[in-house]
């Protein structure tokens, strides 16, 4: 048997809670952390569940992939748009490289593999699956294992996860995340492998449901509530999960515990296109009487410079002449008239005047190539303390109710990194890690060069 290396995938675990107080009653990270090391990861830009786990696993930012987020422009007509999917996927990751390489990997929920492309071992698709009545494992008949494997019910995903019912959310939490690690301990088990991973949803369904309870500096922390140990006791759990995948380890075997970014508070949301009305660069062909999720059909295209998107960032898009269908802003001027919009951007206040400290990028600033149809800018709304809501119509620009259901936390640039057992000493500090080290860090440990396609270092 070769070398086996086994990474856990915590999506939006975050260093704050997993490296402070509560690291004393995790004694299963501690065995990781003790054989080896640790440190805060760097995400991308933006730090997203979707590219920044395909960023990790290729070693490419999301301009080199060409996915800037779950949604992304097909051209630059306003209608044409597309969900991603791994048929995108261009770059080879982790397991491609190993396949060539005569090693097999088990891949286990790791965002954007679906649907399913052949490898050397097996692989069962992530919460972007949109049903079990699809192929969405390879080989296609493991599928029908997987449930026995999890001991019941295979949850793919908790299904509405920003909703009231919080006692049902948390219920279906800690069974998705139960039947995952267990049906990821059967596949170590059963197959034969040299690279394992697995990435579990459940902590950033969590943080989104439930931080509001445990941080006394949200605004809508209530000392004593139910649920106020709730984020504590999952992590508890958490780390007892991964204590079980250690115990069915070989004792020799390499084992990473990684997130893809963080959290963090979330103070409320900054109704972009509203700001970006009330600056006279949006005009929409009627204005609504309440708030309404802005559509591409309500923009008088005639009329408008700059339109953006919601989410836990904001992507704006620039109405150009001769690149958009009916541009309004010359291309001579594309250059002096972004960095004033960056600048007005950057001027954002909350409620009370005060500047929130809003961070705006330009891909091709940030990343090495831009394929596709990237965003005009990427815009970090009081750097990631606020979410950016697509909603018009009421005239407010602040609003502490999120627009697509409760949610309580947005996302922080830095995740989590433990190298427990790497077989050598790190190759330089290690208290702040790339994401796009983790790709060529994991095919030095196999003795395999790094291909040239890859921008991270060798930890």
């Amino acid at each position: 048997m070769s070398k086996q290396l086994c990474v856990i995938g915590l999506d939006c675990v975050t260093p704050e809670l997993l490296f402070g107080p509560w690291l004393e009653e995790m004694p299963n990270i501690r065995r990781v952390m003790d054989g080896g090391f640790s440190g805060n990861m760097v995400s991308t830009i933006p730090p997203i569940t979707v590219p920044a786990w395909m960023a990790m696993m290729t070693s490419n930012d999301p301009g080199m992939l060409g996915i800037y987020g779950f949604r992304n422009r097909s051209s630059y007509d306003y209608e044409d748009v597309f969900t991603v999917n791994s048929t995108y996927i261009k770059a080879k990751t982790v397991w491609n490289h190993l396949s060539r390489n005569r090693l097999r990997s088990v891949v286990m929920g790791v965002p954007l593999t679906y649907p399913p492309k052949p490898l050397a071992g097996v692989l069962v698709s992530s919460f972007l699956t949109p049903s079990k009545d699809v192929t969405w494992t390879h080989p296609p008949e493991l599928a029908a294992n997987l449930d026995d494997y999890a001991g019941g019910d295979y949850i793919i995903d908790v299904r509405d996860f920003r909703n009231e019912r919080k006692q049902e959310t948390l219920d279906q939490i800690y069974a998705m995340t139960d039947a995952r690690f267990k049906a990821f301990r059967r596949l170590l088990k059963t197959q034969d492998w040299d690279f394992a991973m697995m990435v579990e949803m459940g902590p950033d369904r969590l943080h989104h449901a439930f931080w509001r309870y445990f941080d006394q500096t949200h605004r809508l922390y209530e000392p004593g509530n139910e649920f106020e140990n709730v984020v504590h006791d999952y992590y508890l759990h958490m780390d007892k999960k991964v204590g079980e995948v250690l115990d069915e380890l070989p004792p020799e075997t390499s084992v990473i515990v990684v997130s893809d970014h963080g959290a963090k508070t979330m103070h409320g949301a900054i109704c972009i296109n509203e700001w970006l009305i009330q600056n006279g660069l949006l005009t929409l062909k009627e204005y609504p009487d309440k708030p309404t999720k802005l559509k591409t059909h309500m923009i008088d295209w005639d009329r408008t410079k700059v339109w953006g998107e919601g989410g836990y960032y904001s992507r704006i898009f620039l109405n150009v002449e001769g690149r958009e269908p009916n541009g309004q802003i010359p291309a001579a001027e594309l250059a002096s008239f972004k960095q004033e919009l960056r600048s007005k951007l950057e001027g954002i206040t909350d409620e009370n005047g005060k500047n929130i400290g809003t961070k705006a990028y330009f891909p091709e600033e940030v990343y090495k190539a831009c394929n596709g149809t990237p965003p005009d800018m990427v815009v970090y709304l009081g750097n990631l303390d606020w979410r950016s809501a697509g909603t018009v119509g009421g005239g407010q620009i602040h609003i502490f109710e999120n627009d697509t259901g409760p949610d309580d936390a947005n996302h922080a640039q830095e995740g989590i990194f433990i190298w427990g057992g790497r077989g050598k000493a790190p190759a330089g500090p290690t208290d702040k890690i790339s994401i796009y080290d983790i790709a060529p860090s994991i095919l030095d440990f196999y003795g395999i060069d790094k291909p040239d396609e890859m921008i991270g270092n060798i930890i």
